[in-house]
């Protein structure tokens, strides 16, 4: 529901003047006086009003990652830790006797990584050399015999085509069978010379690379698991002792030292409850009719029913879009965070009271609402009374906390304005 209401004291107090000695209204003075009201300055504040339970709005229950037996508990319920204090351990012996043999396995790990690139390297070497045979100035000595040997047979071919008898023509055609024999030899070492063919050595050597090379894949995933094994043996050990996430006091210890706790993947289980007492929240039902002017950051002005005459500044954070209906009446729910100073006496459940700050102005001209009329056109005014004399004025009017509005412009502090209803 719709909560109106001031925040602190009226610089002025909206005091009706009760001791005007002459009623403009010609009737009974006392009754005239609680009809005429001074314009005054003051603030102003609408609000809107909800009620819940205080709750925490930082808390962990925490547990440890991995099994095994509690070996030390080191604080007790209620008390206070700070960040990174350690709160329980369990028995590490066996944790950090698998680190160091998660250690070894992969210094071996690495190790066979560097024969393995070694060994890949030696094999490479070994086909560069078998197929290395010929070096370039062998090529070019072969390219030099292909060339001559061409000129050769260009010559012989000449020589025949010149021959005039037949013994000529036979000798010229023996020395150019002869002179193409040598040329297609040629050839056929400058191409073996320049494609390199495989000879048994060769082969032998590239199947020696290619094992070479499936072994150090074969290393290089040893080691990679030798790496998450270590990982996982440290997590496990890091995550066998529970430190604080944050300051706080200790809220609920669920085990004894000597408990047995099993692993958190077969019976999670909470060890320690820590809660944040300097940070809570609450969690108000506020009525669809005023939900329209509620928006988060809003300032709220909490009262803890059980600590009178303190109040406690928070801020809306959230707005949940889902409605409840209770009794026929829809309600929306909204949470708000307060900071509580230290020593406050705030506790974790207390009923409070809350108002959302819809709007506010401070320093501002103030008349009762009921001083606040409309004209025959519909607009706002007041009746301001001077000398006993009754002048209709327009106004403009700001906020209204359902007792006072706010006067934006028309009337000057000081001045005196009737706030009931004249008869005609």
């Amino acid at each position: 529901m719709k909560r109106w209401r001031t925040i602190g004291v009226l610089l002025l107090c909206l005091a009706l003047v009760g001791t005007i000695s002459c009623s403009p209204l010609g009737g009974d003075k006392g009754e005239a006086g609680q009809q005429l009201a001074e314009v005054v300055r003051g603030d102003l504040m609408v609000s809107v009003s909800g009620s819940g339970n205080i709750e925490v709005s930082n808390e962990a229950k925490l547990a440890f990652g991995t099994g095994g037996k509690i070996e030390k508990i080191y604080v007790d319920e209620g008390d206070y830790v700070t960040e990174g204090d350690a709160l329980a351990k369990l028995d590490t012996d066996d944790l950090e006797l698998a680190v160091t043999q998660a250690k070894i396995a992969l210094t071996q790990a690495q190790l066979a990584v560097s024969s393995a690139n070694v060994a890949l390297r030696a094999a490479k070497h070994s086909l560069d050399e078998a197929e290395g045979i010929y070096t370039w100035p062998d090529i070019k000595e072969a390219e030099a015999n292909v060339k001559d040997a061409k000129a050769y047979v260009e010559y012989v071919s000449t020589n025949l085509e010149a021959a005039t008898t037949q013994a000529e023509q036979n000798r010229w055609t023996l020395a150019l069978i002869h002179a193409q024999t040598r040329l297609t030899a040629a050839e056929a070492v400058l191409d073996a010379k320049i494609h390199h063919y495989d000879t048994e050595e060769v082969v032998i050597k590239k199947m020696e690379v290619e094992v070479a090379e499936q072994t150090l894949v074969l290393r290089q995933q040893s080691l990679e698991q030798a790496q998450n094994s270590l990982e996982q043996a440290q997590k496990n050990l890091d995550e066998a002792t529970i430190t604080a996430p944050f300051d706080g006091i200790v809220a609920s210890v669920y085990v004894d030292e000597g408990d047995v706790i099993p692993s958190p993947t077969m019976a999670p289980k909470t060890i320690i409850h820590l809660v944040d007492m300097t940070s809570m929240e609450l969690e108000v039902e506020v009525d669809e009719i005023d939900m329209p002017g509620v928006k988060l950051g809003q300032r709220a002005i909490i009262d803890v029913d059980a600590l009178p005459g303190v109040l406690f500044e928070g801020k809306v954070t959230a707005i949940y879009p889902v409605p409840l209906e209770q009794g026929g009446v829809i309600v929306y729910q909204v949470k708000i965070e307060l900071t509580v100073p230290d020593g406050s006496g705030i506790m974790i459940g207390m009923s409070t009271d809350a108002d959302i700050i819809i709007s506010e102005q401070g320093n501002v001209l103030l008349v009762p609402d009921r001083a606040v009329k409309e004209d025959s056109e519909g607009n706002p005014m007041v009746e301001v009374v001077i000398n006993g004399e009754y002048e209709e004025r327009s106004v403009v009017v700001g906020i209204s906390d359902g007792f006072d509005t706010e006067i934006i412009d028309g009337l000057k502090e000081g001045e005196i304005v009737f706030t009931g209803k004249r008869s005609s």
